[in-house]
């Protein structure tokens, strides 16, 4: 595996890159208000079958990430392949690095690409000084949510109306 900052010749192996992805369970809301008070509570739900999702971001932003110059790192197989690429975007103020895209090629998951990338961009964000990671994750894809829950990141908010289809983005943080 080699990690390093994505190049322009590879932002083209970005965009082929297999993103979408099968979950067995989805993270189903519940809102409760009594005028005075808010209940929202989050229930992981085993969906009756396994659910084949599109990945939620257009690849149109993948170059003005890339040109904006933040934190865009990819991952390469023993064949020299780009098989990943985390793009996270760089805020000072909140000393955070925000991971909007952490991407695995459907045929590369689950061998430790994810958590090569997940390290590289942590020394990354170590390098500019900043003492927290972001992520955000569809409530339907339950694998990224594991793999960060794995990687110790903490449920710390969500938003209904974040991506364009939708779907409701859950937000978790990691101190670093």
């Amino acid at each position: 595996m080699d990690v390093h900052p994505a190049e322009l010749v590879d932002m083209n192996a970005c965009y082929q890159l297999n993103a979408a992805y099968t979950t067995d369970y989805v993270w189903q809301m519940q809102m409760h208000n009594t005028g005075r008070r808010t209940d929202i509570r989050f229930d992981a739900v085993r969906l009756p079958r396994p659910m084949q999702v599109t990945y939620p971001r257009s690849p149109d932003e993948l170059l003005d990430h890339w040109e904006e110059g933040n934190c865009f790192l990819v991952i390469h197989n023993k064949r020299g392949d780009v098989v990943g690429f985390l793009d996270a975007q760089f805020q000072p103020w909140q000393t955070l690095l925000w991971v909007s895209n952490l991407v695995i090629d459907k045929d590369y998951r689950r061998q430790g690409y994810g958590s090569a990338l997940l390290e590289a961009g942590k020394q990354w964000a170590l390098e500019q000084s900043l003492n927290r990671i972001m992520l955000e994750a569809q409530t339907k894809n339950h694998p990224l949510i594991s793999f960060a829950q794995k990687h110790g990141f903490k449920f710390c908010g969500y938003n209904e109306r974040y991506y364009a289809n939708g779907d409701i983005a859950l937000f978790f943080a990691k101190s670093i």
